[in-house]
């Protein structure tokens, strides 16, 4: 994941997406809904840190199983390593949600 603020690189870090037979979605977002910590009611109450929600139930959060990270392993969000998901988070706090885009691609 590259993470840009004003054009300038801020950081670059790993992520899991999509697995077999889930799909992470493409496109231009915005986030619409920030949560410091969820609980996925799809997938056994599973803690989904510093959730940032893009599209319907579709986010990048953090990930207890950072071994994972760089590889596909999800149902279709994004996972980041817990401290860089918190970053993330923070940033999109700070900037607004209305002044920040997700841009996804294949």
């Amino acid at each position: 994941m590259l993470v840009s603020v004003d054009g300038t690189e801020y950081a670059t870090w790993p992520v899991s997406t999509a697995r077999r037979g889930y799909r992470t979605p493409t496109g231009i977002y915005r986030p619409y809904s920030l949560q410091r910590m969820h609980y996925s009611k799809l997938y056994d109450f599973t803690p989904m840190p510093y959730s940032i929600f893009f599209l319907g139930g579709y986010a990048i959060h953090g990930t207890f199983e950072v071994r994972n990270l760089g590889r596909p392993v999800s149902h279709g969000c994004i996972r980041l390593a817990p401290e860089q998901a918190r970053s993330l988070f923070e940033l999109i706090q700070a900037q607004g949600s209305q002044d920040t885009t997700i841009e996804i691609s294949p």
